[in-house]
Parts: structure tokens; C-alpha cells; sequence
């Protein structure tokens, strides 16, 4: 009987250990061999200590910055004219060259609408091109062909009604509209503003700035929260800002965690901790105290991933976690102790034991009677 015991405990172990859990047999299927090199592919470790947990948060690294740019393009902003544009004209002392207007007439029902040319008509001087000009140009175009016929002509011009340019503001805003440019500079930040600001689930790290096919990718995090004014841009026409939704913007917290669960990180962020409290913390029974680790996808070439490990046999290392800001898709595991997973393969083998003791017993019966 001896004999026969070890083998049989034996092959129900190795049957035990290889149909635990969900299977899929590759034995029937083709197998596609992979050529690449997986000596090369490599991963980063990273212990979480209080010298460099704050290195690795790039939200950190943003400060209030000004933008030279952006100062210089609103110093220098003219308004240019556009095809739709309706424009009042003012002659100083000759009414009749005036743009009539009613009390029921606005001046932008009444003025001088942009034709599909760039012109528009003007009384004795006929055609005037104002299509890409400034008012000033404009201004002193009419003035100049108005002096053959009066005598030190005093004109003013200005846009009624502005219609030949816009940008569109989509996503998740309160309003989603278009909004005209203006002869007042027309940024990201205020295009935001005038539509009624962010939805509750809106990505504000993420927006795209689409300008001539090419988008740029904007955080208004760090230019509300962080005072980043190089995030900050002048818009021009038919530029689309769109803000997307936060579907994106979660985490994967698995392993020896009371609720394993997916979290989803807010609009002021997620830090370790917060995730590790939304799943109901690691399970004080099972958990590795030193086995917290945050795996994230790495940068650099070759590298399969970075992983940051944050060790918990001291409570105070909370803190640590409390400032580790994850990233979308980062996966948190907690791995079990050595003696849970020991515990899990006796609970594994105590059935198998028990059947062969039954079986044992059942044998000895029958060869007795």
C-alpha cells in the first residue's frame, strides 16, 4: 500500500497544481514564435523612500510660468477683417456718408456688410478692399480716396458685427458652443470661461488644441491649478478645443486588497493611499507588508515597465504613499505573505489527502472482508 501511496499523492499534486484555477490548452494550437530578443526587454525597480518619492510625480514638477510668447502675441494683436464682417463707417460732419441707423435699426443691420470678395461699397469712391486689413488700414484707405471729393475727411471705422471667424469649444464642457474672434484676444483660458467651464467628468489634463490639422495637447490642470501660462495659447480661426472625458483616467488596484476594484483618479488627482483606502486597505490577514507595488509602463526603450515598491512594515510609510501620485492605468498589486501562499497550497492538498485516506480506508475494507 505504501507503494502505491506516494505515487498516487505525488500525481495528484502535479494534477492539482496545473488545473488550479482557469485554463486554456495550447497543446492543440499553433504557436507563434516569438523572435525578438526578451533578454533585452528589462524592468526598472524603484523603492519608494522619502528622498526620492517626489521625483517621480510629474504634477511636482510643474510651477507658475510665464509665457513670453503669449505676452507678445496679445501686445501685438490687430484684429483682421473677414468676409462677413459688417463694418460702420463714420464721416465726421457729412451725414449722408454716414451709416444710417434707426431706432429700430442696430448698427449691425445697418453698416456695410464684407462681400464674398473682401470688398465693400462706399458712396463716391466705390469698391474699398478690407478683407485681411486692420480698421486702421481700412481707416485710412476710405480717408485717403474720400479727400478727392471733401476736404480733409475725418473717418472712423469700426466692426459692427463680428462673423468671419470663429473656434469651437466641444467636449465636456457646461455649454459647448463656437465663439467669435473679436478685436478683443481670444485665449484657451477665457474660450473655457465663455462656454461655462468643466463638466464634473472632465479630463482637465488631457485637452487638444487643433489648429491646421495638428493638435496640441493642453493641462489646464496645470495652467488653472499650477499657474502654467505656457499652456495658455491665442486662438485663431476655426481652432477646436476639445475637452474629452476622464474614462481614461483610472487605475487597476488587484491582489490582497479587501475589494479589489478599479479607481478612477479625480480631477485633483490620486495618490497611493487614496487608492489602497477605496478598495477598504490591504487585507491585514494575507498581505505582504513589504509587497506594495505600483506597476506603470516605462518610457524608456527597452524597458518593459517601471515598478515602485513602497514597504508598509512601518505604518509612517503612509506617507510616502499619501504623496505618490499614480498615473492613468498604473496597476497597484499587493502581493500575499509566504505564509498565506502556504497556507493556500495545505487548504489545496487537504482534499487530495482526505480522498486518498477514504480510498486507503475503503481498500483495507474490502480486502478484510
Amino acid at each position: 500500500m505504501k507503494k502505491i501511496a506516494l505515487p498516487l499523492i505525488l500525481l495528484s499534486i502535479l494534477s492539482g497544481c496545473s488545473v488550479t484555477g482557469s485554463h486554456l490548452e495550447t497543446s492543440n494550437k499553433t504557436v507563434i514564435e516569438n523572435k525578438e530578443n526578451n533578454n533585452k526587454s528589462k524592468y526598472n525597480l524603484f523603492p519608494l523612500t522619502p528622498q526620492n518619492v517626489n521625483t517621480f510625480n510629474s504634477d511636482s514638477l510643474v510651477n507658475p510660468t510665464a509665457s513670453q510668447t503669449l505676452l507678445t502675441q496679445l501686445a501685438n494683436y490687430e484684429y483682421k477683417i473677414g468676409v462677413g464682417d459688417i463694418l460702420n463707417v463714420t464721416v465726421y460732419d457729412h451725414p449722408e456718408l454716414t451709416t444710417p441707423a434707426g431706432s429700430y435699426r442696430s448698427a449691425s443691420d445697418s453698416g456695410n456688410w464684407v462681400h464674398s470678395d473682401g470688398t465693400i461699397f462706399y458712396p463716391y469712391i466705390g469698391k474699398v478692399h478690407v478683407a485681411g486689413k486692420a480698421v486702421s488700414e481700412v481707416r485710412a484707405d476710405i480717408a485717403q480716396r474720400l479727400a478727392q471729393y471733401i476736404e480733409k475727411p475725418q473717418v472712423d471705422v469700426n466692426v459692427a458685427s463680428f462673423r468671419s471667424q470663429k473656434v469651437y469649444v466641444t467636449g465636456e464642457i457646461k455649454n459647448p458652443n463656437y465663439l467669435a474672434i473679436t478685436n478683443v484676444p481670444l485665449t484657451v483660458l477665457d474660450a473655457v470661461n465663455k462656454t461655462g467651464g468643466l463638466n464634473d467628468d472632465a479630463d482637465w489634463r488631457n485637452v487638444t488644441l487643433t489648429r491646421d490639422g495638428k493638435e496640441t495637447h493642453v493641462s489646464l490642470y496645470a495652467l488653472m491649478q499650477k499657474g502654467d501660462l505656457t499652456q495658455n495659447h491665442l486662438l485663431k480661426d476655426h481652432d477646436i478645443i476639445h475637452v474629452p472625458r476622464d474614462d481614461a483616467q483610472k487605475v487597476f488596484v488587484m491582489g490582497e486588497v479587501l475589494k479589489p476594484d478599479v479607481v478612477k483618479i479625480d480631477r485633483a488627482g490620486l495618490s497611493l493611499t487614496e487608492a489602497l483606502s477605496s478598495v477598504g486597505g490591504i487585507n491585514e490577514l494575507s498581505a505582504s507588508s513589504t509587497g506594495i507595488f505600483v506597476i506603470r509602463k516605462s518610457t524608456e526603450e527597452n524597458v518593459v515597465a517601471d515598478i515602485y515598491q513602497l514597504d508598509l512594515s512601518d505604518a509612517s510609510s503612509f506617507v510616502l504613499g499619501t504623496e505618490f501620485e499614480l498615473k492613468p492605468y498604473d496597476t497597484v498589486y499587493v502581493t500575499d505573505a509566504p505564509i498565506t501562499r502556504w497556507n493556500r497550497l495545505i487548504k489545496q492538498l487537504l482534499p487530495t489527502v482526505s480522498g486518498f485516506n477514504e480510498l486507503s480506508e475503503g481498500i483495507l475494507r474490502v480486502r478484510n472482508w
